[in-house]
């Protein structure tokens, strides 16, 4: 198939709302699809090459200026070959072999698949081709039920194999999908409630546990083999083996946990989270040690616990593991549940996360069985940017670059701003259509696919917290910003400072 077919789906998926469109579309595109074509496809269309990572940065990606070709020619199974061989480049000079690499690709695309391969390759997908839709596009092209795919998805943790088996000549097999010690499964999620007492209304009698600001690990052990997968089912057992030790220590056979890493100080306060994941890096050091933190049990010695209760899986849980399962009071009473929260945040937690005490563990998925309950923190920033939109938001500026007030000039000009994170999260279409009219009159310069404004325009962003982060000149970079609305009531220099956001840092 040629990668033309893919990036014009991939653009009507894009440019619709309707579910029911983005489903037919993909489900056209999967049936055309030749066996050695469908994980290759399914993993261009989530943005994530079957190699993996690549090593090619913003700088290579957007680097490369090369005129495309008039007639599309590129096939899927040649940009899979090239990926293949930017993924096997290490070594003294790789960052230029990858260059020539990745123009010797591009030079032989149309100006749609050179825009399409540097999102694919920056990790920048925002097609609308999520998970959730191509499982329906998956059991609309084969006639498999989609209970039967989202299962099989959930428990292999690769939708690109599940794919490719259910594309397969024997579409059977997905029924024979099961959950195996030491293959990763894709976690579970947790939808978003303002109050505890919110939270409650919709999970009736709940476990209410603390949220911890760590990063989320799943641990398989098979006798005295333990292997640690991160959220995105990498394995990263080699770089924690303090988390390793602990699930050793313990007295079983196998298991499957799910749960947090962190690191803690001296007062057993936890560390920002930006210390805890820069133990995941590949060269990290290792005096900050690893403490890890358990919240469920999908698997225990030769018996799957997916199907229980939640009950019955934090039960198990604190019978074989009491030591590393994460604090949780059981109750429906939300003075009771508030109180905890309270305690979870006063201990420098992020929260709660409340648990329906019968719900079982939906692997992959977003309900109402587990609710997270966090403080959201909004600060008024100035916009100094904002780029051109693709998709359904192309010829709209969309993705915005933020920055906070500077009045010292610690960070830069007295006065000035500093950058701290872009978004776009949060975008209606009025406000898009609105702020592409009034930052396209604000503008003071242009640069590949962004416009520069003039810093006056103070919108106001809610986010998660901040990150250290040696990208931007401040420090710091926000975590999970979306726009609020925008405050015309303000002048750019009552924004928010940057010294108040990185108070944030708990440092």
């Amino acid at each position: 198939m040629l990668l033309n077919e893919l990036v014009v789906t991939s653009q009507a998926v894009a440019a619709t709302r309707s579910r029911l469109a983005k489903v037919d579309a993909l489900a056209a595109l999967l049936s055309r699809l030749a066996p050695d074509e469908v994980v290759i496809a399914v993993g261009l269309l989530l943005g994530g090459p079957r190699q993996g990572r690549l090593g090619v940065g913003w700088r290579s990606a957007a680097g490369i200026d090369v005129a495309p070709v008039a007639v599309p020619a590129l096939t899927l199974l040649e940009v899979d070959e090239t990926f293949e061989r930017l993924a096997a480049v290490s070594g003294n000079g790789s960052a230029a072999t990858r260059a020539d690499m990745l123009a010797g690709l591009m030079v032989r695309a149309a100006a749609d698949e050179q825009r399409f391969l540097v999102h694919v390759l920056l990790g920048e997908m925002r097609t609308g081709a999520l998970e959730g839709v191509l499982i329906d596009a998956i059991a609309a092209a084969t006639g498999v039920p989609v209970a039967q795919v989202r299962r099989a998805a959930m428990l292999s943790g690769s939708l690109a194999a599940t794919a490719a088996l259910a594309l397969g000549p024997d579409a059977a097999a997905l029924a024979d999908v099961s959950l195996r010690v030491g293959v990763a499964v894709r976690p579970m999620l947790a939808a978003s409630a303002a109050t505890v007492s919110e939270a409650l209304e919709a999970t009736g009698g709940a476990s209410v546990e603390y949220k911890l600001d760590g990063a989320r690990i799943q641990v398989h052990r098979d006798g005295d083999e333990v292997h640690v997968f991160t959220r995105s089912l990498a394995d990263i057992t080699h770089r924690v083996p303090e988390v390793v030790d602990a699930v050793r220590r313990l007295e079983l056979q196998t298991a499957i946990f799910d749960g947090e890493t962190l690191t803690l100080d001296e007062a057993g306060v936890p560390r920002p989270f930006q210390q805890t994941m820069s133990r995941f890096g590949a060269d990290a050091a290792r005096e900050a040690l690893l403490r890890p933190w358990f919240f469920d049990l999908l698997h225990l010695d030769g018996r799957d616990l997916l199907d229980e209760p939640q009950s019955q899986r934090r039960a198990e849980l604190l019978r074989v593991a009491p030591d590393l399962t994460i604090p949780g009071v059981t109750t429906e009473d939300p003075a009771v549940a508030e109180a905890f929260s309270l305690e979870a945040l006063a201990q420098g937690h992020e929260g709660v996360v409340v648990k329906a005490s019968d719900a079982p563990y939906t692997a992959g998925r977003r309900g109402s069985g587990w609710v997270k309950v966090k403080p959201v923190h909004t600060y008024d920033l100035v916009v100094l940017a904002c780029e051109w939109g693709s998709g359904r938001r192309q010829g709209w500026l969309s993705n915005l670059h933020l920055g906070a007030y500077d009045p010292t000039g610690e960070f830069g000009d007295p006065g000035g701003f500093v950058m701290v994170g872009k978004t776009f999260k949060g975008l209606t279409d009025e406000l898009l259509s609105w702020q592409t009219e009034r930052f396209t009159q604000l503008e003071v310069r242009r640069t590949r696919g962004t416009v520069w404004v003039e810093p006056v325009t103070v919108v106001e962003i809610a986010i998660d917290g901040v990150q250290a982060s040696p990208r931007y000149p401040g420090g710091i970079a926000l975590r999970f910003a979306r726009v609020k609305r925008y405050r015309d009531d303000k002048r750019a220099d009552e924004a928010d400072t940057i010294q108040t956001l990185r108070s944030l840092l708990r440092v």
